[in-house]
């Protein structure tokens, strides 16, 4: 695999039930991986193959992002399928960490939907170039003309068809590639025989209007073409080449149509991949060089330079820990030394392997721009690899804090050990499911991105552990904060035969907005010696971890000292670091504490009929609604409610809905909880706390 401009690193990603894993099922079979279709529920019995978890087939849907590659009229493809449902939004992060280019699925019903927003937002963050797949158009209701605006409207992208449904619906034969402006037939049983021919006469002026605003669109990339769009008919190569330039500059979105369910139009979307999304040389990537301050060094995709390669999803298989890594410059050999930049490790690569879902290839050696495993190397989701004639590192990726918890509880020894074990490898695996040990009630807590997130781990612990545990209430991530400003002047005394221990801390505290906490210096005069301002600072920190009001975590607070006093001998770092901790609760208590809650972003979809209910269900549950849209009978309810107001909420909605409405949420941000709640929440940390 030594011409990069071959090479295609892709992602798959949609809403839920948007046809992702269908697609790239067909893809699997198209390219020759696979040599037999199979559904996505196993309705077969086997399901398909990029779900290769038992839980992925059992509930059709996706959990973990899965590797595959392929080729395609000589280009390399390496592709992830990414999972929809926003509880597993890492899944995609990182996949979009290392990828060049994405494949948007919409559905030609559904549209851009709650989780096609979040999911445009992480590819606008990593500046990964897209094309946009609409897939379902044999479903009732297909409209692509309608998902297009909604591409411009909601996602702000510069959305270009650059194909033309020929029939809607049942009657969906195929596609008009307006590029070429020819029809395209997908015949035969699985849509493996292409066909091209003249363009339906019903569809002529269609298709002409079309391509004038596909040439438009084009032409604002390439002096070339426009030129050409002047003086006659430009050719088909300089309308490929401006779509190519729009595209990887994010400044145009190419369209595709067709239904993978009914295998049509995925060898198109094939074609695009190659034609429109980059090759690693057309990326730019840096690394951070960490003996230079972290001075920013641009990487140069060439197998010959030093290596720099990125751990990016870490999986516990079969034969142990195995490594996704993408190799950006250099390359790997099956034997090597290479050198974890994080720990200042070296590591040897035992085994070198090319993913295909869940089955895997031994390869000898790997080179830049490549997505492979490695097996048998201990690192963490994020390290960065080198051989060690340089010390890079790869910026990470953005890792969304949780925001529910649930306490487990084992049943018996056996449980507790296979449970510990599963935690273990689960935690290290995904950077989004966090666990502890609840210091005063000594029950094990963990912590995840929904209801979904945490039931599918326990699931998993009980299936791939054999580890039964107890599930006790869900808890929400509460955080305590500071609305005014107030002063602390805190003397720390301790008299044990000999030295003692003394420390003064003065000063005051103020909410601060743009982060958790700033520590600030204001020390004159050395009323403080230097060698104990560190120690205030941790001891501050130590007092973030837990507030005074029901123990949650404080954050918004800047701590600023001003003044002090030491003693000659019984001054310490630990008498500082307590003086601190004493200081600190002293102005937290003055300084108008309050609660704040996770509030979630939620958008309910739902009949038109069931809308009044539904609304009035998120009212009771404290939610504030921002907006509703009505298309086709449907209405999508956009609202913000407080996580601990959001249990059980599906059940509700079925139940209020007849099973007709769907609904997703993710966390928007924090807010100060209303005082009768921030009333109950305190008497219930104090009730614990008696016990």
């Amino acid at each position: 695999m030594k011409d990069l401009n071959k090479v295609r690193n892709i992602g798959i990603s949609a809403h839920i039930d948007s046809g992702k894993t269908t697609l790239t099922e067909r893809i699997l079979f198209y390219t020759q991986r696979i040599h037999a279709i199979h559904e996505v529920r196993g309705k077969d019995g086997v399901g398909a193959k990029m779900d290769s978890m038992e839980l992925e087939k059992e509930r059709g849907i996706t959990i973990a992002s899965a590797a595959t590659y392929c080729d395609w009229k000589g280009h390399a493809i390496n592709i992830i399928d990414t999972p929809g449902h926003v509880d597993f939004t890492i899944e995609v992060e990182r996949a979009l960490r290392v990828l060049d280019g994405a494949v948007l699925i919409l559905c030609s019903v559904g549209g851009v939907q709650s989780q096609s927003i979040t999911v445009n937002r992480q590819m606008t963050r990593y500046r990964v170039p897209r094309l946009a797949f609409i897939n379902k158009c044999d479903r009732t209701g297909a409209n692509p003309e309608k998902i297009i605006g909604q591409l411009r409207d909601k996602l702000s992208l510069n959305a270009v068809a650059i194909q033309v449904p020929i029939g809607l619906e049942a009657e969906m034969e195929g596609v008009v590639d307006l590029v070429k402006m020819k029809a395209v037939y997908f015949e035969g049983p699985n849509g493996d025989t292409i066909r091209e021919a003249d363009i339906p006469a019903n569809l002529k002026d269609e298709c002409d209007a079309k391509r004038e605003e596909l040439l438009d669109a084009a032409s604002m990339f390439s002096d070339d073409l426009m030129e050409a769009i002047l003086e006659g008919e430009p050719t088909e190569e300089m309308i490929m080449d401006a779509i190519r330039k729009g595209t990887l500059a994010l400044e145009l979105t190419p369209v595709l149509v067709g239904t993978a369910y009914k295998n049509k139009g995925v060898q198109s979307l094939l074609d695009a991949v190659n034609n429109y999304l980059p090759c690693p040389t057309d990326v730019e990537n840096v690394a951070l060089d960490l003996d230079k301050n972290e001075e920013e060094h641009k990487v140069t995709n060439n197998g010959s330079d030093p290596l720099i390669a990125l751990a990016f999803k870490l999986e516990d298989g079969r034969y142990g820990q195995l490594t996704y890594v993408r190799t950006y410059q250099g390359t790997i050999k099956k034997g090597d030394a290479i050198v974890n930049t994080r720990t200042g490790k070296k590591v040897k690569v035992g085994r070198l392997v090319r993913m295909h879902s869940d089955e895997m290839e031994d390869i000898e050696e790997t080179g830049s721009g490549d997505i492979v495993a490695l097996f048998g190397v201990d690192c963490a989701s994020g390290d960065t690899f080198t051989d060690g004639k340089n010390n890079f590192s790869m910026s990470s990726m953005h890792i969304p804090e949780p925001v529910i918890s649930l306490s487990i509880t084992p049943v018996d020894n056996k449980a507790q050990v296979n449970m510990s074990k599963a935690l273990n490898r689960f935690t290290k695996e995904d950077p989004t499911f966090k666990t502890f040990v609840d210091a005063e009630t000594n029950e094990t807590i963990i912590s995840g991105m929904g209801e979904l997130h945490l039931e599918v781990y326990i699931e998993r612990m009980k299936r791939e552990y054999a580890a039964e545990v107890e599930v006790g209430a869900p808890q929400v991530a509460y955080r305590e904060t500071i609305t005014q400003r107030a002063e602390f002047n805190y003397s720390h005394k301790k008299q044990t035969g000999g030295s003692g221990q003394f420390g003064r801390v003065a000063g005051y505290m103020e909410p601060f907005e743009d982060g958790d906490y700033e520590f600030v210096d204001s020390i004159v005069g050395g009323s403080i010696p230097r060698e104990f301002i560190s120690s205030c600072d941790k001891g501050f920190q130590k007092s973030l971890a837990k507030g005074s009001q029901i123990g949650s975590p404080v954050t918004g607070v800047r701590c600023v000292i001003n003044d002090g006093a030491a003693h000659a001998v019984d001054s310490s770092d630990v008498a500082f670091q307590l003086a601190a901790v004493g200081a600190f609760k002293e102005g937290f208590a003055k300084a108008k504490p309050v609660i704040l809650e996770p509030i979630m972003k939620v958008a309910v979809e739902v009949p038109t009929e069931f809308q009044g209910a539904v609304m009035g269900s998120l009212n009771q549950r404290r939610g504030m609604i921002v907006g509703t849209s009505e298309e086709d009978n449907y209405t999508v309810v956009e609202a913000e409610v407080p996580l601990s107001e959001m249990f059980g909420y599906s059940t509700d909605l079925r139940s209020q809905t007849q099973g007709k409405a769907e609904f997703t949420m993710e966390f928007a941000t924090y807010r100060q909880v209303p005082k009768s709640v921030a009333e109950e929440l305190v008497a219930k940390a104090q009730k614990k706390d008696k016990k």
